[in-house]
């Protein structure tokens, strides 16, 4: 298994050594990933409001000048709710519906 970098800078001005982010979360479940160990429910809910949120990226959670990416983990679905479709990208459906406040009428995996 190829083992994906923990984080890349995707700034231009001077920020700190990503060492001083090992306290982070996503640092930590980016580390938990390459070492191959499996997320728990909460490290996968987390991930998936994390990356939903963000307005920087679609698949990578920003974190002070870094970008920490998930692309390897994350699936994407579209959620049909209110009679309207939109895009999203979580782990798994479970912690999709754990981010979505409301009533989900359908939610289906986009495949390539």
């Amino acid at each position: 298994m190829e083992t994906k970098a923990i984080a890349t800078k995707f700034v231009s001005h001077e920020i700190p050594e990503l060492e001083t982010l090992k306290t982070a979360k996503a640092y930590q479940l980016r580390e938990k990933l390459n070492k191959g160990e499996k997320l728990s429910r909460a490290d996968k809910n987390w991930i998936a409001e994390a990356v939903n949120r963000n307005a920087y990226f679609r698949k990578a959670i920003p974190l002070m000048g870094y970008r920490f990416g998930f692309e390897d983990i994350l699936k994407t679905y579209v959620v049909k709710q209110y009679g309207s479709w939109h895009e999203y990208n979580a782990p798994d459906k479970t912690s999709l519906r754990n981010f979505i406040y409301g009533r989900i009428d359908k939610i289906a995996e986009i495949t390539n």
